[in-house]
């Protein structure tokens, strides 16, 4: 990857749609260059990248976008999460620091060593995350300008057996797991989240994870930009870990779309 190059993509929804679908850990891809500052081996990177690649959540959000009768804009990234995790806090405000998983990761999803740990996240940071976390920023002010609001929500999946290195992981594992901000969720999107994956099976509340990802220029300030993070169980539509995508997938697709359809009017 040239320094030119993007590591991320947004797609065109509707000029009068709010909505942002944004699937930031749905890819595998990683540049040579960061690639070398990995310490595994490539068996067990691409064991690593099925435990922690949140698979086909890109095609389950570009599939909605289709079926959705307002086309929702999306934002997907187009690395993996290994290179940096574009919904991590940048500095000591993320809790998940304690377990070498900032947005730079040193641990795998079983604690064991991914990567060095001196030198290496500024660069990576620098050349990945802010460009990220800049473009994010511009697309929901565009959605501010074009229509007063934007809703993001962000496309996401978990496995269906806690791993090592989730710091909340005894708790609910449901089918679909709804993460909240207290700020930018309001009740009506919540609501309207349970009612479309209602068909899928039960909806939890911010267990194993919570929190709704927004640009850091509206968190906490800005009520006109709401947020959902989406959180489905891998078995419901995919065979674990790292598998190919079954039938749920559709069903998922359109309770997504069923979504973006509530919030949009």
């Amino acid at each position: 990857m040239t320094p030119a190059e993007p590591s991320f993509a947004v797609l065109r929804g509707a000029g009068d749609s709010p909505v942002i679908l944004h699937v930031p850990h749905s890819a595998r891809e990683i540049p040579p260059a960061v690639r070398a500052g990995i310490v595994l081996d490539d068996p067990a990177l691409e064991r690593e990248l099925d435990h922690i690649t949140d698979a086909h959540t890109a095609e389950i959000a570009e599939e909605a976008a289709r079926r959705a009768g307002v086309t929702p804009w999306r934002f997907v990234n187009a690395l993996s999460r290994l290179v940096v995790d574009p919904e991590r806090f940048p500095d000591e405000r993320e809790e998940m620091l304690s377990v070498g998983m900032g947005a730079v990761y040193t641990r795998t999803t079983h604690r064991d060593v991914l990567r060095g740990e001196d030198g290496e996240a500024e660069p990576l940071i620098a050349r990945y995350f802010r460009p990220y976390a800049a473009a994010m920023t511009d697309a929901v002010t565009e959605r501010l300008a074009a229509v007063g609001r934007a809703v993001v929500i962000d496309v996401h999946s978990y496995p269906t057996a806690p791993l090592p290195y989730e710091l909340h992981g005894g708790g609910p594992r449901p089918p679909v797991c709804l993460g909240t901000d207290a700020f930018h969720t309001p009740p009506e999107l919540l609501t309207a989240a349970r009612e479309a994956f209602g068909e899928i099976g039960e909806t939890g509340l911010d267990s194993p994870f919570g929190g709704a990802y927004v640009p850091l220029e509206y968190y906490g300030k800005d009520p006109r930009v709401s947020a959902l993070m989406v959180e489905i169980r891998r078995d419901t539509y995919m065979t674990e870990p790292g598998g190919p995508a079954g039938p749920g997938l559709p069903r998922l697709a359109t309770a997504l779309a069923e979504l973006v359809d509530a919030v949009s009017a």
